[in-house]
C-alpha cells in the first residue's frame, strides 16, 4: 500500500503538531502493514527532525509543494503505471486557514481521490480511523487507542449526499442500517434526510420518531448548521458522498463543512467516497466481535 502524505505547516511546526500526533499513534500499524509514504518536503522533513519512522525505507522524500511534491501527488492517486507510481490514497492534514489548502493542487488532491475511490484524509481522527480500518483488514487485534473512535453510541453521525449520489446513500445505509442505528444521533440535511427517514420507517423503525433528524436542505444553509455541530464538538463523523463531477451553486457552503471538519482534526472523521466508507463498516463489524 502507497499513501501520499503532506501536512501544512501548523501541523509540523513544533512538537505538539498534528502530524505527530498522528505519527505517535500510527508508527507501529504503519510499520505493521508496511504502509508506503511518497512525504511532500517539508513534512517529509519535519519527520526526520523529530526522529519519527526513523530507518523506515518506504518513507520517500517527494519536493516541497511550492516544487511541485503535492501535483506529483495528485498525478500518483490517478496513477503511473509505466513508472510504477500509483498512490491508493492520500493523507493531507489541513490548517484551513493556511492558503495552500486551496491552492489548484490541494483542491485537485482531493477531487482526484473522489473520483478514483480511494482515501482522501484530512484529519488526525480520520487518519487514525482509516489506519484502525486497514489493521482489521489485514487481520490484526483491535488497537485499543482507538476505540474512542468506535463509540459509536455516544457519538453524532451527519449522512449527507449530493443529488447524484442520493441513490447511493440510499443503497449503503440500508447495507448498513444495523451499524448506523448504533449512533446516539444521526443528523442530516434536507431531501437526503427525508429519504434515510423513509427508509428507515420501512425497516420497522418507530414511525413516530426520525430516524435521522433533518437541518435545512444544503443550499438553504444545512450545511452550515452541521459544520455548528461539528465545531461544539456534538458530531463526531461525517458520511459525506460528495459529487466531483458537477459544478455546485451552494459551494461555499460546503467548503464551509470541510474547514469546520478540519479545524477539529482531532475530534472529527469525515469519509467522502462511498467505496471507503462501505469499507469502513465492514471492518467496524469485523473490530465490534473482537470486543
Amino acid at each position: 500500500m502507497l499513501i501520499g502524505l503532506a501536512a501544512n505547516r501548523l501541523h509540523h511546526q513544533n512538537v505538539e503538531g498534528a502530524l505527530f500526533e498522528f505519527l505517535r499513534h500510527a508508527e507501529a500499524g504503519i510499520r505493521e502493514l508496511q504502509i508506503g509514504f511518497h512525504a511532500v518536503g517539508r513534512t517529509y522533513d519535519a519527520i526526520a527532525q523529530m526522529g519519527m519512522l526513523a530507518g523506515y525505507a518506504p518513507l520517500e522524500r517527494y519536493p516541497r509543494g511550492s516544487r511541485g511534491g503535492l501535483m506529483k501527488l495528485v498525478a500518483e492517486v490517478v496513477g503511473m503505471p509505466e513508472e510504477g507510481r500509483t498512490l491508493d490514497g492520500a493523507i493531507y492534514l489541513i490548517d484551513p486557514v493556511d492558503p495552500s489548502s486551496i491552492f489548484p493542487e490541494a483542491l485537485a488532491l482531493k477531487r482526484q481521490c473522489l473520483i478514483h475511490s480511494k482515501p482522501f484524509l484530512s484529519t488526525v481522527a480520520s487518519a487514525r480511523d482509516w489506519l484502525e480500518m486497514e489493521r482489521i483488514h489485514a487481520g490484526l487485534p483491535r488497537d485499543p487507542a482507538a476505540d474512542r473512535l468506535h463509540d459509536f453510541e455516544n457519538q453524532t453521525v451527519a449522512l449527507i449526499a449530493h443529488d447524484a449520489l442520493k441513490p447511493t446513500m440510499l443503497e449503503f445505509v440500508d447495507r448498513n442500517f444495523e451499524l448506523l442505528s448504533r449512533f446516539g444521533r444521526r443528523v442530516g440535511t434536507g431531501t437526503t434526510g427525508q429519504r434515510l427517514n423513509e427508509l428507515a420507517w420501512s425497516k420497522g423503525w418507530p414511525e413516530d420518531k426520525e430516524w435521522v433528524y433533518r437541518f435545512n436542505s444544503g443550499p438553504l444553509g444545512g450545511d452550515a448548521q452541521i459544520a455548528d455541530l461539528v465545531l461544539d464538538r456534538r458530531c463526531q463523523r461525517a458520511i459525506f458522498f460528495e459529487d466531483p463531477h458537477v459544478a455546485r451553486q451552494h459551494e461555499a457552503d460546503i467548503q464551509l463543512l470541510e474547514r469546520a471538519v478540519t479545524t477539529v482534526t482531532h475530534e472529527t472523521v469525515c469519509v467522502t467516497a462511498p467505496h471507503i466508507a462501505q469499507r469502513w463498516c465492514d471492518a467496524a463489524r469485523i473490530r465490534a466481535q473482537q470486543n
